[in-house]
Formats: C-alpha cells, sequence, structure tokens
C-alpha cells in the first residue's frame, strides 16, 4: 500500500501541484483532502497551461483516479467551470471522484466571506473571499450541506431554510434566496452526479490492492487552523494528519510525507512573515519568480528561506523528505540568505513561536552562502547543477536533517528531476 502524503511547508505557493504532476503519472489515484477553490495549481505542458483550483492536479492522467475528499468544500459553479474547461482542453474528466460527504459552498458563503472581511476593516485575515471559512464554520456547527444531500429535495429544503434561518440578520441585502439557492443546488448535483460516491472506499480499496495513492494538500503547513499562524490561517488542516480526516484513511496509512518548499520564502495577505525583504532584493525574487496568486492575482511577500519554520513543519508532519521548488530563481544573486535562528526580545531562539504577536517581534538570523551567477534552468538531473547550488541545498539539507529528494528548476513539466526514487522504495 505505497502512498505519499504531499504538503506544503510554508505559508502556500510552494509549487505542490507541479511535485504533485510528477508523481501522478505513476500513482493510482490523487487524493484531495482539504480546503476549497482558494488553491491555485498550475502544470505547464509544452505549450499547454492547465490551472487547478478543485480538481487534483493529477487530472492530465486518464488512468489515474482523482478524488475531492470528504475533507474539502466544494463550490459546485467553479468545480463544473473547471471541469468544462478542462474539456475544452480535450482532457478526459470521467476518472474524477468526489465524495458524498464533502460540503458544499453556496453562494451566501461568499457573500458572508466578503462581508466579515470589510468589518474588520485593518484587522482582516486576508481570506480569498471565496466563502471558505464560512462553509467550514457550517459544516462543525452541524448546519452544512453534503454533496448527497441535494439528491433528497425535501430534506434539502429544509437544510437550506435552516441555513437562511441561521444567517438572518448577516445575509441582509445579498440577493441570494432559500428557494434559489435550492434550485442552484439541485441543477449542480445533477451535472455531478456521476462523479460522486463513497470516496473512502474507492481510496481504500486501491491501497488494499497494493495501488500506489499521492494525497494532496493545499495551502501550507503554517496556514493550518491549528498549526499555523492563527488568526492569519486557513480553515482546514493542510497538513500530514488531515489527510486521514480528510480522505477517510487511517494513519497505518501512510508512507512517506514530502513537504514541498521554495528555495526561498513567500507569503500572500496579512500575518507574520520573519524573513520578508521589502526592498531591492525582495522586488527582484517577486520578479524573477513571477510571485502572483494563481487563484487570486494577489502579489506575494517574498523572503529568504527560513529554515526555523521549516523544521517547525518538519515535526508538524512527520516530513521524511523535501521537495525543493523554484531553484532557478536564486540564480541571478551574488549572496543568498538562509535564516537559521530568530532574535526574539534580545534572545536567541531556535523555534517557531506558537503567538503571533511574538512572531511579529522577531528578526531572522540570517546566514549567507554564496551564489552560482549561472543558470540552472536546464538542469535535468543532479549532476547538471552548479557546485554553489549543491552546497546550497547540501546546507539546507544539513540544517534540516532529512533529504530533498526533488527538485525543480523552471515551470515546465520536465524541469523537476528526481535526487532519490520514492515509489519504488516502498
Amino acid at each position: 500500500m505505497p502512498s505519499v502524503v504531499l504538503v506544503g511547508a510554508q505559508w502556500g505557493d510552494e509549487g505542490k501541484g507541479k511535485i504533485t504532476d510528477y508523481f501522478a503519472k505513476s500513482a493510482d489515484a490523487v487524493v484531495r483532502y482539504q480546503g476549497g477553490n482558494n488553491a491555485g495549481h498550475t502544470i505547464v505542458v509544452g505549450e499547454s497551461t492547465y490551472k487547478f483550483h478543485l480538481i487534483p492536479s493529477g487530472m492530465l492522467y486518464s488512468e489515474t483516479t482523482c478524488v475531492l475528499g470528504n475533507g474539502v468544500v466544494i463550490d459546485p459553479e467553479e468545480l463544473i467551470r473547471e471541469l468544462d474547461e478542462l474539456e475544452e482542453q480535450r482532457v478526459e474528466t470521467s476518472h474524477l471522484k468526489i465524495s458524498e460527504r464533502a460540503q458544499f459552498i453556496l453562494p451566501t458563503h461568499k457573500w458572508l466571506d466578503l462581508r466579515s472581511e470589510e468589518r474588520k476593516g485593518d484587522q482582516k485575515i486576508g481570506t480569498t473571499g471565496r466563502g471558505i471559512g464560512p462553509a467550514y464554520r457550517d459544516k462543525i456547527i452541524r448546519i452544512g450541506i453534503r454533496v448527497a444531500d441535494p439528491g433528497d429535495r425535501s430534506r434539502l429544503e429544509h437544510q437550506v431554510k435552516h441555513h437562511f434561518d441561521e444567517h438572518a440578520s448577516r445575509l441582509q441585502g445579498c440577493e441570494w434566496t432559500a428557494q434559489k439557492t435550492i434550485d442552484y443546488l439541485v441543477k449542480s448535483y445533477e451535472r455531478l452526479k456521476p462523479h460522486i460516491g463513497n470516496t473512502s472506499e474507492i481510496v481504500n480499496e486501491i491501497l488494499d490492492r497494493g495501488g500506489r495513492v499521492l494525497f494532496e494538500g493545499a495551502q501550507g503547513t503554517l496556514l493550518d487552523i491549528d498549526h499555523g499562524t492563527y488568526p492569519y490561517v486557513t480553515s482546514s488542516s493542510p497538513t500530514a494528519g488531515g489527510a486521514c480526516i480528510g480522505a477517510g484513511i487511517g494513519p497505518t496509512r501512510i508512507n512517506v510525507v514530502m513537504g514541498v518548499a521554495k528555495a526561498y520564502a513567500t507569503r500572500v495577505g496579512s500575518g507574520p512573515f520573519p524573513t520578508e525583504l521589502k526592498a531591492a532584493v525582495g522586488e527582484k525574487l517577486q520578479k524573477d519568480g513571477h510571485e502572483f496568486g494563481t487563484a487570486t492575482g494577489r502579489t506575494r511577500r517574498c523572503g529568504w528561506l527560513d529554515v526555523v519554520a521549516l523544521r517547525y513543519a518538519l515535526r508538524t508532519n512527520g516530513m521524511t523528505h523535501v521537495a525543493l521548488t523554484k531553484l532557478d530563481v536564486l540564480d541571478d544573486f551574488d549572496t543568498i540568505g538562509i535564516c537559521t535562528a530568530y532574535e526574539l526580545d534580545g534572545e536567541r531562539i531556535t523555534r517557531f513561536p506558537s503567538r503571533a504577536d511574538e512572531l511579529e517581534r522577531v528578526k531572522p538570523v540570517v546566514e549567507e552562502l554564496a551564489g552560482w551567477k549561472t543558470s540552472t534552468r536546464d538542469a535535468r538531473s543532479w549532476a547538471d547543477l552548479p557546485s554553489q547550488a549543491i552546497k546550497y541545498i547540501a546546507r539546507v539539507e544539513e540544517l534540516l536533517g532529512i533529504p530533498v529528494a526533488l527538485v525543480s528548476v523552471g515551470a515546465d513539466r520536465n524541469a523537476t528531476f528526481a535526487r532519490l526514487a520514492i515509489w519504488e522504495g516502498l
């Protein structure tokens, strides 16, 4: 039962979609286990670019079962649009399976999300406004609407009425009515019905027969609702433990936890970011790395690699390997920084603070390494990398204590190569 959980080891946007695509070509199933269409994964294949927000990045392989697990919140309009776009690009979609236990994002959830951010003013979290948080809130207070629910119209009518009663005061001015919402959900359900089923059974059966399963997380460890920089976090658990809950598998099913990290660090929206570079170096990282969100178009804040945060992600996820992406963005720097510790109120620390206000006050202790000042974009093996790039990766491995198993040096599918065989070792 070889299985790999792929997690973001930073604040999201690490290139998980590209690494998922790398593994998916030899996987029997790829499973999204949390989050919603606030994710944004881009795959470049030759002259074609594919953008995924909800659908697992393994969709480009027609023999690979692609699953949206019970832990995902699904905007039906966006999912249908994404399916239609892929079909227009002649991508087979029949192998998509949607958990009957997953929750729907309603149009009213998006209304509530935007109004909530407006009320917070300067204290806003920086959400994508896609209704993710309100949908998870309704799930937790047990008034959410599951993917299978529109199959029973009388039950659906009762649930939608409950939803509107619960949020009545906050929905004043919203154009969506209960009846309009019911009709919308029933129509969406009919379009998605061929894909809906018990995905926990599907995934466990694949594992039982020795199939290879890749669990694909969205966002990143430092945005986890419990373990991230609270309250500047997402509403789900992108960590490896979330794969068990969000896909319906037991923890003994997991063999490898692959943490995906950029060779530097980025963050979107509000919240502490210890290694952020706001001057010319940060702007260069932003420009050379094309740091604009796939899902939102928002500019990403940039800084040096933060090993304190990475060690925290390693421990929280039980990471066994690292996939290092966007190494090529560092090609043109004379020196490259790695944050190895923090200074907090005059004290040097190597722990990652639990409180956001403490993390806001830390100053990074940065170790500088010589840059390689040559392009790595044509590298297709470890031997192709310049010696200083190899030294940089070796230092990251030394600081983390786990191997860098994959390296990515560009957007194209072929610009990722392995140092270690993962599937073959399971």
